[in-house]
């Protein structure tokens, strides 16, 4: 079985294969520029108290983090919506790795800013067996400093692929948060974290999970 990495690059090489070159083009242009905003190096940091959200979940129940903290640790991964292939397999890998992250007693949940509706799609078609919650607006990552606007000159482009994001994020302000992995220890406070502007480029889960 292929380690996420590998699975993203065999995504990478059929992308480069089915999509024209004008949109690869607009998409590297994309990241290149969202590298120049140091996200990476802005957003909350190790050592830090991660705010207690209070976000609704598939069934439109109410999660909060400080509930879900008395039972262990808590991996909090960010992801763009059930429209980005590269969220996609790295969801799956981390359902493929559960196991051994719910064995350690930690809790791990999924946050994007699309519907609930699109939440739960993703949660079946991938048979997740852990929660996905909604980030409305992209409040929670405002706060932690991974919130985007995508590029005006991106947005056509990602309509032309049928990626509608004011219909997966129900408002017009094209905003996402950067594809990023937390693990929030029993007190709140953040002990590591992964950030990267390159939607590409996705954790290394046997490393997270020595993080546990």
């Amino acid at each position: 079985m292929k380690n996420l990495a590998q699975q993203i690059e065999q995504l990478n090489e059929n992308l480069a294969i089915q999509l024209p070159k004008e949109i690869l083009e607009i998409f590297s242009k994309s990241i290149q520029d969202l590298k120049t905003k140091n996200i990476e190096e802005n957003s909350i940091d190790i050592g830090n108290f991660f705010p207690n959200f209070s976000l609704s979940n598939t069934n439109g129940e109410i999660v909060k983090l400080k509930e879900l903290l008395i039972n262990g640790k808590v991996i909090v991964v960010f992801f763009r919506g059930n429209w980005c292939p590269y969220c996609n397999l790295e969801l799956k890998v981390l359902q493929d790795n559960l196991k051994e992250i719910t064995d350690k007693n930690v809790t791990l949940v999924g946050i994007s800013p699309q519907k609930t509706i699109y939440n739960e799609e993703l949660k079946s078609s991938h048979h997740l067996d852990f929660q996905l919650l909604t980030d409305k607006d992209n409040t929670l990552a405002k706060q932690l400093g991974i919130s985007f606007e995508l590029q005006d000159y991106a947005v056509p482009v990602y309509s032309s692929l049928g990626i509608e994001l004011s219909e997966y994020n129900e408002n017009d302000n094209n905003e996402l948060p950067v594809p990023a992995v937390f693990v929030i220890d029993t007190k709140g406070n953040v002990i590591y974290k992964f950030v990267d502007t390159n939607y590409m480029n996705r954790i290394n889960i046997k490393e997270l999970i020595q993080q546990l």
